[in-house]
């Protein structure tokens, strides 16, 4: 159990990394920077969060954790209970959706993180990405289509998209790629 203080220090750190990035590229957002807007001392930061990729990933996982909870337990077809082509298209629109609200957040953890593969959310994304895949079609090597499809989430033209306020585009792209895919 995280005591109060430890609660709101870690609350009001997410709080102006994100408000920091609003306003300011990664490269601009320091450790420092985040601790003086928090109102904690450097160290607590630190202590925290370890480095400016682990509170890029904290950040991050603090915007999925909503998307997280409807894919395990909310309605379909996000959640159970849709076949497993719509839960697929469900998610990616989701995602794009996410992705569309978060474009700063997301853009700086993808300039931090160095070892994207092995983060928590991505090994989530993949669970559930190649879980569907493999119900849906086994035929296809759900394990490597869901690195494939989660490699596209993850490349300069969704940045572009997203900044240019294509999202429509892309889901609908996204939806299309599904749907063909696990036919």
């Amino acid at each position: 159990m995280e005591r109060a203080d430890a609660a709101r220090n870690r609350r009001a750190i997410l709080r102006a990394t994100e408000e920091l990035l609003a306003s300011h590229d990664l490269a601009e957002v320091s450790m420092d920077r985040v601790a003086a807007a928090a109102g904690v001392g450097k160290g607590t930061v630190f202590h925290r969060f370890g480095n400016r990729e682990g509170l890029m990933r904290a950040l991050v996982e603090s915007r999925v954790e909503s998307l997280s909870t409807a894919i395990s337990t909310g309605p379909p077809p996000l959640g159970p209970g849709a076949p497993p082509a719509s839960r697929l298209a469900a998610f990616f629109d989701a995602v794009v959706e996410l992705a569309t609200r978060n474009v700063k957040v997301m853009a700086a953890f993808e300039q931090a993180a160095t070892d994207r593969l092995n983060s928590p959310v991505y090994l989530a994304w993949h669970a559930h990405v190649s879980g569907l895949i493999a119900s849906a079609s086994p035929a296809l090597d759900a394990d490597l289509t869901a690195h494939l499809l989660l490699g596209s989430l993850h490349s300069d033209l969704m940045l572009r998209s997203l900044k240019t306020g294509e999202t429509e585009r892309l889901a609908a792209a996204l939806r299309s790629l599904v749907s063909t895919l696990l036919r």
